[in-house]
């Protein structure tokens, strides 16, 4: 029991390691490498840890060998065009001003029904009112209506906003205080505790979340009591 624990542990904070060299995306934005990367790693992964009888590092050296493989293509596909073409294809234009290419759709394999489907998905229903629709390598659809059918912006109305949208910063995290992050709004205990006060709260434990933006306004939200 005990080496079944270990093993799965070891496996599973390797894959995960190794995983973040992926990047922070979802599995409908991985490129088809990185599909089939992900994929491989979990087959290998499930073998050493369902079968004792065989070692341990005949599942990670594939795994390691994977992800060095997958760092060395990645490294190839940003210093060479061609090479990044090659393995991870080109976003091929389905659409344009109005007009289906049934050609690009034929050589990618793209039924109308899916082509339909993804423009009713983001709140289009001609392909008439489509300037362009692009495939993208991750299997997305980005579809650029035509201008008419497009939301007018503040410039084109003539309006004179300001750009007021800041960036709030979490300071309280479910009862917990982020010292690096009051730090970096060039806060101190001394000021959070007054505006605690200001809220009848003693603890940032009372807090369920507290975010100050780079203006300085402060949104605070109670923890509820518990039942």
């Amino acid at each position: 029991m005990i080496t079944a624990f270990v093993r799965t542990v070891i496996l599973y904070v390797l894959i995960t390691a190794g995983l973040r060299l992926l990047g922070k995306r979802q599995i409908a934005q991985l490129e088809p490498v990185e599909l089939v990367l992900t994929m491989m790693i979990s087959d290998l992964a499930t073998v050493p840890m369902q079968d004792f009888g065989i070692p341990l590092l005949s599942g990670v050296i594939p795994i390691l060998t994977l992800l060095s493989l997958s760092m060395l293509l990645s490294q190839l596909s940003l210093r060479s065009l061609r090479f990044r073409e090659l393995v991870c294809g080109s976003p091929a234009v389905l659409i344009r001003n109005g007009q289906v290419q049934q050609a690009a759709m034929a050589k990618n394999r793209y039924t109308l029904d899916e082509l339909l489907e993804e423009l009713r998905q983001q709140g289009i229903t001609s392909v008439a009112d489509v300037k362009c629709a692009v495939l993208e390598n991750s299997g997305q659809l980005s579809v650029l209506p035509v201008t008419a059918q497009t939301p007018p912006t503040a410039a084109q109305l003539g309006l004179e906003v300001t750009d007021d949208m800041t960036l709030p910063l979490v300071l309280i995290n479910d009862g917990r205080l982020l010292r690096k992050h009051l730090t970096a709004r060039g806060l101190d205990e001394a000021w959070l505790q007054k505006e605690l006060k200001k809220r009848r709260l003693s603890s940032p434990r009372q807090v369920f979340l507290l975010t100050v933006d780079e203006k300085g306004s402060v949104f605070c939200v109670e923890k509820e009591a518990e039942e």
